[in-house]
């Protein structure tokens, strides 16, 4: 009888995991992204279309994450993976061009190219 092996977790499924699990703590308490992206009041909190927005990316990214991890090798999560580049990407370029201060705007598009050029380097990787 041959024995089974199992591959070694994928660097994609990796950053599918961190993903998933900072996204799912920005569902429950969006101020996580409000706070650095300068979009919270003197008491610390976002307003309420502020929080539903940052919710509506959590729950996306958390699908997405989720997915990376989720999807077998091979085509599925190559585009599970591509959702989270063009996500970060696309992230990079509103946040980095709309939030209300200078130093936010760069914080935030630094953060998103990194984490989107991250994941499309471990893409490439062949694991």
């Amino acid at each position: 009888m041959k024995r089974q092996t199992s591959k070694p977790i994928a660097a994609t499924q990796v950053l599918g995991l961190a993903t998933a699990a900072y996204s799912a703590a920005l569902v429950i308490r969006p101020e996580i992204l409000a706070r650095p992206c300068g979009l919270t009041g003197s008491d610390g909190r976002a307003e309420r279309s502020t929080r539903l927005l940052i919710r509506a990316i959590g729950a996306r990214d958390t699908v997405i994450g989720t997915a990376m991890m989720l999807a077998p090798r091979g085509t599925a999560r190559s585009w599970a993976v591509g959702c989270r580049i063009v996500a970060d990407f696309s992230d990079a370029v509103a946040f980095g061009t709309m939030l209300p201060s200078r130093g936010a705007r760069a914080k935030a598009a630094v953060s998103a190219t990194l984490w989107g050029a991250l994941c499309a380097a471990a893409a490439m990787r062949k694991d």
